[in-house]
């Protein structure tokens, strides 16, 4: 993908999230005069649910619950693969090894059991996605702390450091600028891409397993805000219920698809050139 066309796709796509995030209503649009499971043609431009409310409202409030937990869980794995791949460009085998470990142990823990562990033990008024994000963030940060570190070794690592030094280069610029900017970039932005994505999908399946078992949300208050999941969850009864909500599938897929879309592109936008 050409960089500019991935900077387009990326603008596009965050830019629709974050204008639904920040649009999202703080509780439901009624409309007398919308029908139950109304189409998109006759309920513009989504549709509406089982009782006549427009499936524009779930759109937004899902993109509200997903934006911030996700870019801070994104921004958290660059900042620790950044870090990762400046203790490998310090020299320093006692902080590395120090740094190895905590990777080795963080990283052998699966990940959906602790999520599960964590959302379970929460207590129901502290249920949020920021902090089952967060610690999807510190889960998935030693695999992006040790592709910086490998990135960071092949460059030569502390005499990748020493040379630019003996070439008058000060350490900010060395390792700002040659070291993060220009050789660990499309790592870290790459693997904060991911998380993003992944904290948007974390936050589905845990809202579409709570709602099949009927149990409150481990992500946010259900009594006011909707998550992406209903919208799944409603296209799911189209198949299995012959319910007339496909539309909600479609919409629940297509929202999905924008957030893979910001990924990648993304990543695109930030590759090595």
């Amino acid at each position: 993908m050409p960089r500019q066309v991935a900077i387009l796709f990326t603008v596009i796509s965050l830019g629709v999230l974050l204008v639904f995030a920040f649009h999202a209503p703080d509780r439901w649009t009624v409309m007398a005069e919308a029908e139950p499971y109304a189409s998109p043609l006759v309920l513009p431009p989504f549709g509406a649910d089982g009782r006549g409310r427009p499936l524009t409202d779930y759109a937004m409030q899902g993109a509200h619950i997903v934006s911030l937990p996700a870019v801070v869980a994104g921004l958290l794995v660059t900042f620790l693969g950044v870090v990762g791949g400046l203790v490998r460009c310090m020299g320093s085998a006692r902080v590395e090894s120090v740094v190895a470990g905590l990777r080795e142990v963080v990283g052998a823990l699966p990940r959906m059991v602790v999520i599960l562990v964590v959302a379970i033990l929460m207590p129901l008024e502290w249920r949020s996605l920021m902090a089952l994000a967060i610690v999807w963030a510190l889960l998935a940060a030693p695999g992006a702390m040790d592709e910086a570190a490998s990135v960071a070794g092949r460059l030569g690592g502390a005499r990748f450091v020493e040379a630019l030094r003996a070439h008058g280069f000060s350490r900010v610029r060395i390792y700002l600028y040659h070291v993060v900017a220009l050789n660990l970039r499309p790592v870290v932005v790459r693997q904060g891409a991911e998380t993003l994505m992944q904290v948007v999908f974390l936050e589905v399946a845990l809202s579409f397993l709570a709602l099949a078992a009927g149990e409150p949300s481990f992500t946010h208050n259900e009594a006011t805000t909707k998550s992406w999941a209903d919208l799944l969850y409603q296209g799911y009864q189209s198949i299995a219920m012959d319910v007339p909500s496909a539309h909600a599938l479609v919409l629940g897929l297509l929202l999905v698809a924008v957030t893979a879309v910001a990924a990648v592109s993304i990543s695109s936008a930030a590759r090595a050139r």
